[in-house]
């Protein structure tokens, strides 16, 4: 018998990666709604040396990647999210850690987060201007900035670190962590990595769940 097999079962998980999912969507979109009304691309707000926020928006993956078409890359979201919705679905009230449920509902709500941007963002929004003062205003449906799909997902979180020395080969003069990214990228990243520390043996058994039970082995007679 597995560990999932002799876990108690929790009637709550269901609930528990609800409150999650919700809970990450409301704060990514909260602050994503505030940068996008009130910055300019470009604009930056000095936090700490090593901290600001910078309002960009991207066609592309987490971390402002760009290596596929929009439209692809915003169907290859949609599929991804459904197959972890499907996943986590599998897994809740199932016996496994409840740090597990929450990490994999956080990692789909990261996912939607950027979606709905995708989606919704260039129906509902002008486009934004460059500079202070260029913001985007909130539109009647449909008359926005991009058609459904092409929406931009906007990042904002923005960590120069530090600048490597100029001697260092190839990087140096750059910064040591330039990507600018946004809540729900931190979500799907920092699920990823729980799940590679922590939680790698039950990312199997949630894909063959329910396991196969074999027959109890028989004791000779003496």
């Amino acid at each position: 018998m597995t560990d999932i097999q002799n876990a108690p079962k929790t009637g709550n998980q269901g609930r528990i990666a609800a409150a999650v999912i919700v809970a990450v969507l409301l704060i990514d979109q909260i602050v994503k709604i505030l940068v996008k009304t009130n910055m300019g691309l470009g604009e930056q707000i000095r936090i700490t040396n090593w901290f600001y926020i910078m309002f960009v928006e991207n066609n592309g993956m987490a971390f402002g990647l760009e290596l596929i078409g929009k439209l692809f890359l915003s169907l290859f979201r949609l599929v991804a999210i459904g197959a972890f919705c499907w996943y986590l679905k599998k897994i809740v009230n199932k016996g496994f850690p409840n740090g597990y449920i929450i990490t994999v509902a956080a990692i789909v709500a990261g996912a939607a987060g950027n979606l709905f941007d995708c989606i919704l963002y260039g129906q509902i929004f002008s486009a934004s201007g460059i500079g202070a003062g260029n913001v985007a205003d909130f539109v009647p449906f449909g008359q926005g900035y991009a058609p459904v799909f092409y929406g931009k997902v906007v990042d904002m979180f923005y960590f120069p670190l530090w600048t490597w020395p100029d001697w260092v080969p190839f990087l140096g003069g750059g910064i040591f962590f330039s990507p600018i990214f946004n809540v729900a990228d931190s979500f799907i990243t920092c699920g990823i990595f729980v799940i590679l520390l922590f939680y790698t043996k039950y990312v199997n058994a949630g894909l063959t769940y329910p396991p196969v039970e074999t027959e109890p082995e028989q004791k000779n007679e003496e």
